[in-house]
């Protein structure tokens, strides 16, 4: 076994990148307080071919030094909108025919592992809060459900760079599969 080397990997230039088709995926950051989680947001969105970023109320916005640290260009390729809230940005993706998702411990959350997206769906928008608070009440309010990823230590959450690559890795994966 050896390691592929960068040009065997067949990766798109910048420019290809912004032409190529995208997936109907959006991830919406509800007051992500560090802008290096928000820098492994962009580079999970650029992985992924996500459709865009939602950058929304004290989210750091590029070019952030800390976004530039951790997005190692993908700031420079993926599509993103700042919007004044979250809720703001949850309506916006609705309008555009989108199901949203909050990743968020509720009382009616859908377990990750149990979690299936519907074929119908024009496309999907996840939410993901801020590293103390989570997803705003306000938010919770206009999604149509919450996906929840199971944990079983002494912690009660995952950071959000980790949560975002579990969530939309299986977002994606389905997507790709319909």
């Amino acid at each position: 076994m050896r390691k592929l080397k960068t040009e065997e990997l067949q990766r798109l230039s910048p420019d290809a990148f912004r032409r190529a088709p995208k997936l109907p995926l959006v991830v919406i950051l509800d007051d992500v307080r560090s802008g290096l989680n928000v820098g492994a947001a962009f580079r999970t969105a650029d992985a992924f071919a996500l459709q865009a970023l939602y950058l929304c109320g004290i989210t750091a916005r590029p070019p952030h030094r800390e976004i530039l640290k951790t997005a190692i260009g993908a700031s420079a390729t993926v599509a993103w909108k700042y919007f004044e809230s979250a809720a703001e940005a949850v309506r916006h993706a609705k309008q555009q025919g989108m199901t949203v998702y909050a990743v968020e411990q509720t009382d009616d959350s859908t377990p990750l592992h149990s979690f299936v997206l519907r074929p119908q769906d024009k496309g999907v928008a996840l939410v993901f809060g801020n590293e103390v608070t989570g997803v705003s009440d306000d938010v919770l309010a206009l999604v149509d459900g919450a996906i929840e990823i199971l944990q079983f230590g002494t912690k009660h959450s995952l950071n959000i760079s980790v949560a975002i690559g579990i969530v939309t890795y299986e977002c994606q994966r389905q997507l790709r599969d319909q």
